[in-house]
């Protein structure tokens, strides 16, 4: 007689891009996995699968994850953005933009991972949290400047074979100096 253990699966529902998605997986399976193997949601790459290259970077509640260290079950009931949901509609997020007008990117593997990260790092800086570089972290000093020091910083988890740093500094900086604009514009 085999007696029946606990079940190694779940019915979950992730919340991805704005649409939710039922799906039943293992325990073990990761928010990367789910992604691509089960959703096809392809734009996440799988770099390293140990967190170290920031390849599988995705927004989790606007939060830069690594998708490769995090388990699908414990994204449920979470706001999920890939690379795929940043634009609206035919335009581009203004860091996507920024890639291509700066040629922040060369083979473009990495590239999901960098635009998910300089999207948050430009919303992490505008809330004023500080990186290990800035100067006066006492939170009436306000945000730094976003330098380029300050940019490669907080962008550090994230690795680029193709040496592209160049151009991914100069893109995150337009992207942030874009969003300033229309921020004050609208104010």
């Amino acid at each position: 007689m085999v007696l029946a253990g606990p079940s190694t699966h779940s019915a979950i529902t992730l919340n991805i891009n704005g649409e939710k998605h039922s799906l039943s997986v293992d325990h073990r399976t990761t928010l990367l996995d789910a992604l691509r193997e089960r959703l096809a949601l392809t734009g996440t790459k799988k770099g390293c699968d140990q967190g170290q290259c920031g390849a599988c970077t995705v927004l989790v509640d606007g939060r830069r994850t690594v998708a490769c260290l995090q388990l699908a079950v414990a994204a449920e009931g979470r706001e999920i953005t890939t690379v795929e949901g940043l634009a609206d509609g035919e335009r581009l997020h203004p860091v996507q933009q920024a890639f291509l007008d700066l040629d922040g990117y060369q083979c473009g593997y990495c590239t999901p991972g960098q635009i998910c990260s300089a999207v948050a790092v430009i919303e992490e800086h505008a809330a004023g949290w500080p990186s290990a570089v800035t100067g006066d972290v006492r939170p009436e000093a306000g945000p730094p400047p976003l330098t380029a020091e300050e940019i490669r910083e907080r962008m550090s988890g994230n690795l680029c074979r193709c040496g592209a740093y160049v151009s991914i500094v100069q893109a995150v900086a337009q992207a942030a100096a874009a969003q300033t604009e229309t921020t004050e514009a609208a104010a």
